[in-house]
């Protein structure tokens, strides 16, 4: 039986008693590409920080995080044990590269920092030539080994990022909406180099976005959160042409081009994301979804399996739905 690169069970999020993230089980296969999806706000980005073991202090988790080769939870571990696993075992490309970078340190320095940190490299000279090899590979020259992050573009910054990220070939690579903030061109060959990076070493990726179409591009099955939840999850193909919640059913909607009208205006979800514990008892997007009665005040079971399944009392293509 194959074990998973990734195990979360039960991962809770709060601060003080207010709920933003409840109940979320995943699990990320060996080599495999899982998508998170959902509106800003929903949880995603949470729930990766709650992996890697970065929340603010008041921010608190429970459940269970389970990395492959890796004894311990991760929830609850100390800030030791995780810098262990950071960057060599877990790596992560977050969205704005310009804070993820230090504006202080030369680029060939900060690629070179993490193998020396966790000696997967047996001095400085040989990380920096591993250094120059991951720009090329990252399609950058390697003069930029002795730039600042400064003088360099956005595109620029997030490729030295996944560079820095790969630089120890993780088990797992999570990926927090790396391309929002870059042109379409730029993102485009992003979105390549980072699915070049993980199939080379044969690396699992959790890549978390809101762009349907890049997880249609990059993965192979995805989850869609909603008010801190997993509402639905499945093979990408399935989902996206079969969707079951209503939620996912409107995010599909919104941004399918042939369902615009005469005026060229896209299919909406009504009303917004509430904030944080001001989310409705029972099904979490009753408040929105034009199919919900008095039944959807209470929390749907799900139904199906762990991997693929969906939590709604009424699913699209069920009858009478």
């Amino acid at each position: 039986m194959t074990t998973d690169v990734l195990t979360v069970q039960g991962l809770n999020v709060s601060v003080g008693d207010t709920s933003l993230v409840s109940d979320v089980d995943l699990t990320v296969g060996p080599g495999e590409r899982v998508g998170l999806i959902g509106e800003s706000g929903s949880g995603k980005s949470l729930t990766a920080l709650s992996i890697l073991g970065l929340l603010p202090d008041e921010v608190t988790a429970t459940g269970s995080v389970h990395l492959t080769g890796v004894a311990h939870d991760l929830i609850g571990a100390d800030e030791r044990a995780l810098s262990r696993i950071r960057g060599r075992d877990l790596a992560m490309v977050f969205q704005e590269p310009m804070t993820a970078l230090n504006p202080t340190m030369r680029i060939g320095d900060q690629i070179a920092e993490s193998m020396l940190i966790h000696h997967t490299r047996p001095n400085r000279s040989a990380a920096r030539a591993v250094a120059a090899d991951l720009l090329e590979r990252v399609q950058l020259p390697a003069d930029l080994l002795r730039a600042y992050p400064h003088q360099l573009s956005g595109g620029q910054r997030q490729r030295i990022v996944l560079a820095i990220a790969l630089a120890n070939d993780p088990a797992l690579l999570i990926c927090d909406e790396p391309t929002t903030a870059l042109d379409v061109t730029v993102q485009a060959l992003v979105l390549d180099l980072i699915l070049q990076g993980v199939l080379a070493r044969s690396s699992a990726l959790l890549f978390i976005t809101h762009d349907l179409a890049v997880v249609a591009t990059v993965c192979e099955r995805v989850l869609v959160m909603y008010g801190g939840r997993v509402v639905e999850s499945g093979p990408v193909r399935e989902v996206f042409t079969n969707p079951r919640h209503r939620y996912t059913q409107g995010l599909i909607a919104a941004s399918n081009l042939e369902t615009a009208d005469a005026r060229g205006r896209l299919t909406t979800i009504p009303g917004s994301v509430p904030s944080a514990g001001h989310f409705p008892s029972g099904c979490v997007f009753r408040n929105r979804c034009p199919h919900a009665t008095d039944r959807c005040a209470t929390t749907p079971a799900w139904s199906g399996t762990p991997a693929t399944g969906y939590a709604c009392h009424h699913p699209a293509g069920a009858p009478h739905a």
